[in-house]
């Protein structure tokens, strides 16, 4: 036959096609992107979310005949990391891993970097061979295994102690020219630390006699060493400067934001006066740290299919509800990256537009200029969208448009604060939105909340309180975990976090009580809110997976009584 004879392909995105891991039309779509930034096949495959880096890596391995390794979660000997810096690391992306005879395993994403092993070798006096990981996990690792929040913070507290000595006005240092005042180098250091412990916010805030730092770490407020007040005034000054903001100007809000373009890292800058001074606030936009793979949010294998089932409806609106800070907006990022196709025309208005993707049509609210959420909506109308994604529905009007944008042959995704899922019925009622266009609207309703994971470094069997266990319906007889604390955790025995779920689908029978106005009661009695797994049950789920702990669970979700 033809097929026989055929030749197999060489080329990593053909490979991937064949396996059926990305369709022809993601591959021309990389393929088109290769021309105009020159880098790998590969990597665009990564970057645009079409396959996942251990897919495409493992194709790369059997292909160049080059073993490939999973250093996820790898431990590596401290001697091991000291023969090479790890400055020398970030700028090849390379990662040692272990010594064996006169060789030195070296992780890579590039074998073909000559510079790179002559460095290595030059170094260890050892021959270096490549094992391939993908530069994703790499640079995370790198992070990990050369984790130096200690020393930042000892860099921190003697440049503290430093500028307190010397006599010189910290004005005159914010305007120096020269890019090596302590106030750069202090900006500097917290920043490289807010990266570095995988923080979402720092706050620097003044007091009457005091200043203090704090990062926010996985939902929790964490202590830093804060600049002297002498110091104070120059740092605010060169953040302004970084991010484009008016130096002279301290008696108002403002906003700016900084790139960092290395990392892939959006700061967004915040400051308002206080009585007894500006408060800054630097929130950390990692996109390399962004979960758009549906399988990976934390829904169980029902939720995701349902989820699944909402967003690719023709018309529609799907909400996800819950507090500030809860994945709302990863959620349905992940949705956007999920049904993001040529043939799908997406719109998306946000305050602020967080992540940027291809192929979708984001726009930024500035309410300063009357570019609202409901007049950007209604224009959005004009421009023949397939799907909507609403940063919030705030008030009536926002809401009224949505809901007759999901009626007229549009799928609407958006965001609600309410406690649960039945809770945002109500939330909508009392905006003044008619039950009948909310039964004839509403596919799905989430609830959702973060919880933090176990840290694997220094995991460990533990016993819940009896009481705990009991408010989760979990048995006393299961093996459950917790962290003990380690520096990678910074003590906390914690590290990153996880959403759990309550998905509630607008069912006929659900639809129909809306439209008589039936109340929360009523509404919980329905088969669609009976058979609901609720956010404390999907949290259980996660503590007999070992993953969260369940005094963590019953902290970050509300009662179910």
């Amino acid at each position: 036959m033809e097929g026989d004879n055929k030749k197999p392909s060489e080329r990593v995105g053909d490979i991937l096609c064949e396996k059926g891991v990305i369709s022809e039309e993601q591959l021309q779509k990389a393929l088109h992107k290769q021309k105009e930034t020159g880098d790998y096949v590969g990597e665009i495959l990564i970057y645009m979310g079409f396959a996942e880096p251990e897919e495409v890596y493992r194709v790369l391995s059997r292909q160049r005949g080059i073993p490939y390794i999973d250093i996820t979660n790898l431990d590596i000997d401290a001697e091991v990391l000291q023969m090479i810096p790890r400055e020398f690391a970030e700028k090849f992306t390379v990662l040692p891993l272990f010594v064996e005879g006169s060789s030195i395993k070296i992780a890579v994403a590039d074998h073909l970097d000559v510079h790179a092993f002559d460095g290595i070798s030059t170094m260890t006096g050892l021959h270096p061979e490549p094992m391939l990981s993908s530069r994703q996990s790499i640079r995370k690792a790198i992070k990990e295994n050369y984790a130096r929040p200690d020393q930042l913070e000892n860099d921190m507290r003697e440049l503290v102690e430093a500028e307190k000595r010397e006599e010189r006005p910290p004005q005159a240092a914010a305007k120096e020219k020269e890019p090596d005042t302590p106030a750069v180098r202090f900006v500097n250091l917290i920043i490289q630390q807010g990266i570095e412990r995988n923080a979402s916010d720092l706050h620097l805030e003044p007091h009457k006699n005091s200043l203090s730092m704090r990062y926010r770490i996985d939902g929790i407020l964490h202590e830093a060493t804060p600049p002297s007040r002498e110091l104070y005034t120059a740092v605010i000054a060169r953040v302004k400067v970084l991010a484009n903001m008016d130096v002279a100007e301290y008696r108002l809000p403002q906003d700016g934001r900084l790139r960092m373009d290395e990392q892939d890292i959006d700061i967004r800058i915040s400051t308002i006066p206080t009585i007894h001074g500006e408060k800054l606030l630097m929130r950390f936009l990692n996109k390399n740290q962004l979960v758009l793979e549906l399988s990976k949010l934390g829904m169980t294998e029902p939720q995701r299919k349902m989820f699944e089932n909402a967003i690719t409806e023709p018309q529609g609106i799907v909400l996800v509800t819950g507090p500030t800070g809860s994945g709302k907006t990863t959620t349905l990022y992940s949705a956007l990256a999920y049904i993001n196709t040529r043939d799908v025309n997406i719109m998306t208005v946000e305050d602020p537009v967080e992540y940027t993707f291809d192929n979708i049509n984001q726009i930024q609210v500035k309410s300063d200029i009357g570019l609202s959420f409901a007049s950007v909506l209604r224009s959005m109308l004009r421009q023949d969208p397939d799907v909507l994604m609403v940063g919030e529905i705030r008030d009536r009007e926002t809401g009224e448009i949505a809901v007759r944008a999901s009626m007229t042959g549009h799928l609407v995704l958006s965001t609600i604060h309410t406690l649960d899922t039945i809770a945002t019925v109500g939330r909508l009622k009392s905006m003044g939105l008619q039950p009948y266009m909310l039964a004839s609207s509403l596919r799905m309703i989430i609830a959702q909340r973060l919880v933090r994971r176990i840290c694997h470094r220094c995991r460990g069997q533990y016993t819940p309180l009896k009481e705990n266990l009991e408010a989760l319906g979990l048995t006393p007889e299961g093996t459950y975990y917790q962290g003990r604390g380690c520096q990678f955790c910074n003590e906390t025995g914690y590290r990153g976090r996880i959403a759990v779920y309550e998905i509630l689908p607008v069912t006929k029978k659900l639809s129909w009580l809306i439209s008589r106005n039936a109340e929360a009661e009523e509404l919980e009695k329905s088969d669609a809110c009976a058979n609901m797994k609720r956010l404390r049950q999907s949290g259980a789920e996660l503590v007999k997976q070992g993953i969260t702990t369940a005094e963590e669970v019953l902290a970050k979700t509300p009662s179910q009584e």
